[in-house]
């Protein structure tokens, strides 16, 4: 098994990635009984969740990651990844303070899905 800062990085490169380039093609990487808390509204379900993300109200959108930090998480090889950053949406010159959780969970075929997804802006 792969050492789980290593696992959290690439991870977190690859999510915000494609969150930048096509929020959609996010789904494989949630599940049925994923779950993401969006600034304090939850939802539940991959095709749940890509609605959402395709639903926020902004075309382009940058990520730009602070810091990353991970831990390893219950018996069953799970890992618990906290980001923190900045980004920018459509032709937003300021950019947005912002904190997100993942709970990553083995799939059982040698990689990971998001079990829970909790993003928050940060204000002040």
């Amino acid at each position: 098994m792969a050492n789980f800062a290593d696992v959290a990085k690439q991870f977190v490169e690859f999510y915000y990635n494609q969150f930048d380039a096509d929020r959609k093609q996010l789904a494989p990487l949630y599940r049925d009984n994923s779950m993401l808390t969006f600034e304090s509204a939850s939802v539940a379900g991959a095709a749940g969740i890509v609605e959402k993300l395709s639903s926020l109200p902004f075309e382009k959108v940058k990520h730009a990651v602070s810091t990353l930090d991970a831990q390893p998480s219950g018996d069953h090889g799970g890992i618990l990844i906290l980001v923190t950053g900045a980004l920018l949406v459509d032709e937003e010159q300021r950019p947005m303070n912002y904190s997100q959780t993942f709970q990553l969970m083995p799939d059982g075929a040698g990689s990971y899905f998001i079990y829970n997804d909790v993003f928050k802006l940060v204000f002040g």
